[in-house]
């Protein structure tokens, strides 16, 4: 990817053109192709095929898309999602099976990823787990995203792990309730309606101030921006907060779990 955005950087600049300059020929903003020319944002065929266009680099930059290495840990959309999930300024996240993977400790995580069928060899799981608590440095940013979680309370009674990472867990929750700029919000077992049963998604606002939204599934997950389907899922999560307890009564209950493990 490095290699690509070196290319790219260099018959930009062959055919006189700003990073920004080139952006808005794209429809794309500066940041994007400045992503790019680092090597920090996967340059996707059907932007390669634009560039050898405008830049006249007679298909290299498919090319270079084309034959990269097999070796990413995570499909393209999920990579998409992380580059923007680092850079987000808002994070709503609804989950219904498992705690979220912002909030999970490494016990609960590997606990987690060891069940994934088919099984990951040693290598893969320890990448993956590394990855999925390397996430979690943007609750420590300087400036941290607003940060929203609703989650329905079978995420929180399963006992994933064990009793004792189980109960880590839970004390892990209970004291990120606290967490400035966090709200968690939990979604009871005793609700007589409940929208988010089609299954967990993630909402999310980009620095240029762009809705996004991540939805995830048994055999698949779904990057969304069409604004309509992000609309859809917004409203959804606004009602599944009306639905859950209020951030105090949710905390309230999280302390009786811990109690009773």
């Amino acid at each position: 990817m490095r290699m690509l955005g070196v290319q790219l950087s260099t018959a930009r600049r062959a055919a006189g053109l700003t990073q920004r300059a080139l952006g808005e020929r794209l429809m794309l903003d500066e940041e994007t192709i400045a992503s790019i020319e680092q090597g920090r944002r996967p340059l996707k065929p059907d932007l390669a095929e634009l560039l050898d266009e405008l830049l006249g680099t007679k298909g290299m930059l498919s090319a270079g898309v084309a034959n990269l290495p097999e070796i990413d840990q995570f499909p393209l959309f999920a990579e998409q999602y992380m580059l923007h999930e680092r850079e987000a300024i808002a994070l709503s996240w609804y989950d219904a099976l498992v705690v979220p993977g912002l909030l999970q400790t490494e016990a609960y995580a590997r606990a987690l990823l060891r069940s994934h069928l088919p099984p990951y060899d040693d290598d893969a799981l320890e990448a993956r787990i590394a990855a999925r608590i390397g996430r979690q440095e943007i609750l420590h940013r300087k400036v941290p995203p607003t940060l929203s979680f609703v989650v329905w309370e079978p995420a929180l009674v399963m006992p994933i792990g064990g009793r004792e990472t189980h109960l880590a867990q839970l004390k892990h929750l209970y004291e990120y309730a606290e967490f400035p700029g966090l709200s968690l919000q939990i979604l009871p077992l005793n609700r007589t309606s409940h929208v988010g049963t089609a299954g967990p998604f993630t909402l999310l606002e980009t620095a240029d101030h762009q809705h996004l939204a991540y939805t995830e599934s048994q055999r698949g997950s779904q990057w969304v921006s069409a604004p309509d389907e992000v609309s859809i899922l917004a409203r959804k999560y606004a009602m599944l907060r009306t639905q859950a307890l209020t951030i105090e009564d949710s905390r309230s209950l999280l302390g009786r779990l811990v109690g009773e493990q």
